[in-house]
């Protein structure tokens, strides 16, 4: 709920999955810009309105997370950046928000996201994309003190809403860490994803409550996971 406690979203709409996978088969400007208008009424003001629901929860969570309803800031550019690709298609068909911490490379820090396609959506938190530094710090302080790396992981053998994602090492880096452990520590990067292909859900406020609930019960894992990259920041800078 946002800070004046009156909801805003109110669901998300078939046509939001319409436009999602009509964007992908008339992916060309003209085709949008006649559009543009069902894009902002679809899609564009349902995540604005999402994002200001869920601000106040998300601020108890980290008070440094950006919750301003904007594009490039919370909510993700429909724009594909084709200068680098070789699919060279103008629109992406799935839309998405992210909070996360300011910081200009913000591939390699951990963020809560939520994310629809035309067939499915997903939500979770975690990194985008871990460098090895991230990582390397993330193995040494469960090194040091695994007891505390098992308290910010409690709640994950009592739920049934994640799963843990991210590339594994071929080979166990510490065959003599316990299996709970090797499944998170032997990742060369690491998020933790809940996917759904129930699209109805999306159409009701109810994935507000659902992403309220998921996230906050995500906030032990955030937290160590920003003690991670604070960790390294000391550690790059000494």
């Amino acid at each position: 709920m946002n800070k004046n406690n009156v909801s805003k979203f109110e669901g998300f709409s078939p046509e939001s999955l319409t436009f999602l996978n009509d964007v992908r088969v008339n992916n060309s400007k003209e085709w949008f810009e006649s559009h543009r208008d069902d894009y902002n009424k679809y899609l564009l003001k349902p995540f604005q309105n999402l994002v200001i629901d869920l601000s106040e929860q998300m601020l108890n969570i980290d008070d440094l997370i950006d919750v301003a309803p904007v594009i490039n800031k919370t909510i993700s550019r429909i724009f594909r950046d084709i200068r680098f690709s070789k699919d060279k298609s103008l629109y992406k068909n799935t839309m998405f928000l992210t909070f996360k911490r300011g910081k200009k490379e913000w591939r390699d820090a951990p963020a809560f996201f939520f994310e629809i396609s035309p067939q499915s959506y997903r939500y979770g938190m975690g990194y985008y994309s871990a460098s090895k530094e991230s990582m390397d710090v993330f193995r040494k302080m469960i090194d040091e003190n695994q007891k505390s790396f098992e308290k910010a992981i409690s709640f994950f053998d009592k739920q049934n809403v994640f799963t843990i994602e991210g590339e594994e090492y071929k080979r166990i880096l510490d065959s003599t860490k316990p299996t709970n452990i090797n499944k998170w520590y032997n990742r060369k990067s690491i998020h933790l994803v809940h996917n759904n292909v129930e699209v109805e859900r999306l159409f009701t406020k109810d994935i507000l409550k659902d992403l309220t609930t998921a996230f906050t019960m995500l906030k032990p894992i955030y937290d160590y996971l920003c003690s991670v990259e604070v960790r390294k920041s000391k550690e790059i800078n000494k």
